[in-house]
């Protein structure tokens, strides 16, 4: 059963709540002081998909390029804030449309005031970014001030640290309880949490023992996952299980190369778990000695053939016609190769055979009538 949430708006993408889709969303790689390579990544990420873009503001220039960024781009703009409050108060005054940043590296609690009201001035949310990197030490927790759950939270984690006791995933939930009770203190609730570490028990660890604890949203995410292959299925793992066991609202795939592969592999780890639909997903037989045609190459061309769809279809690839329909009968439209031709078939009826030098072409005739 999903995990039920307050619900954030992130510039009108809906996180949270009861029935909102889980959103995707990525951040860009440039310099964001440079505004036209931001502009055209963000678009690039936008034709992917992506729903909400973070961008690092780690100087006044950059804080000060957000507004003529977001003047160009369709995607809710989120401005990546450590430590400078002044950057967090130019990122509102230029626009943007969710802050993240720990109101604990601030340290000075004037200035978490002036940020705090910011935000609410703006009605923009903060997310607070737990990463197990960055993790204060135990003993330099401040006491919680939102609340018995809050203070008994961190208290106990305290108490566990001083006695060399509490876990890498202890630690992560008593930071988050410190810096959600700084927010909670100055009346602001329009939060949402990310836990983030590279190990994946860990991360599972720290959000499920939050979860219970706090009514806000979560932003998922395996942190410094690395490259696309084995970053995507570490994060796939990792949010996967939160996921199905319905803890999550939004998630971000830290990859390191093209961020438009976070945002694609984000959409299939969705569309395995049935959470989200988006353009078509294609279904391949791994081939065998039964296969009549190359799998592998039609696999890769239908693939490749399939990026300018939008609509949602299952398309399956199978090697042979005499079990390819039967196999993928959960297929809107599927093509299995026979000797010298190929059999067409929609949810596992035969609709067509064709010559297998025009198979790729039928299939794709047959996609593009729906």
């Amino acid at each position: 059963m999903k995990r039920v949430t307050r619900e954030v708006s992130v510039g009108g993408v809906k996180i949270g709540g009861r029935n909102n889709p889980i959103a995707v969303q990525s951040m860009t790689t440039c310099d964001t002081r440079d505004i036209e390579t931001t502009v055209a990544e963000i678009v690039g990420l936008e034709t992917v998909g992506c729903e909400i873009i973070r961008v690092a503001v780690p100087d006044m220039a950059a804080a000060e390029a957000l507004g003529e960024i977001k003047r160009r781009i369709n995607i809710p703009l989120v401005a990546d804030i450590h430590f400078h409050h002044e950057l967090a108060l130019e990122s509102v005054r230029q626009g943007v449309e969710m802050l993240r940043l720990n109101p604990g590296n601030i340290r000075d609690e004037t200035k978490v005031r002036e940020v705090v009201s910011a935000a609410k001035k703006a009605g923009i949310p903060i997310r607070v970014g737990v990463n197990f990197g960055s993790l204060p030490p135990v003993g330099k927790i401040g006491m919680a001030r939102g609340g018995s759950r809050l203070t008994d939270g961190v208290n106990e984690l305290a108490k566990a640290g001083d006695e060399g006791g509490y876990a890498v995933a202890d630690h992560m939930v008593a930071t988050a309880l410190w810096e959600i009770g700084i927010l909670e203190t100055l009346d602001f609730e329009d939060i949402k949490i990310s836990l983030k570490a590279f190990d994946v028990p860990t991360t599972l660890d720290a959000y499920r023992k939050l979860a219970p604890l706090v009514p806000y949203p979560f932003h998922l995410g395996i942190t410094e996952a690395g490259t696309p292959f084995a970053g995507g299925i570490r994060s796939a793992v990792g949010l996967g299980i939160l996921l199905s066991e319905g803890i999550g609202d939004t998630i971000r795939v830290s990859l390191a190369g093209d961020s438009r592969e976070e945002v694609k592999t984000g959409f299939e780890i969705l569309k395995s778990l049935n959470l989200r639909s988006h353009g078509p997903t294609l279904i391949a037989c791994p081939s065998c000695g039964r296969a009549d045609v190359e799998v592998l190459k039609l696999t890769s061309e239908v693939d490749e053939a399939l990026k300018g769809v939008k609509t949602d279809l299952k398309v399956a690839v199978m090697g042979c016609e005499v079990n390819g329909p039967g196999e993928a009968k959960d297929a809107d439209i599927g093509i299995a190769g026979g000797n010298g031709r190929a059999v067409i078939f929609r949810k596992g009826e035969k609709v067509n055979i064709v010559p297998e030098s025009e198979m790729l072409e039928a299939l794709m005739a047959e996609v593009n009538k729906g």
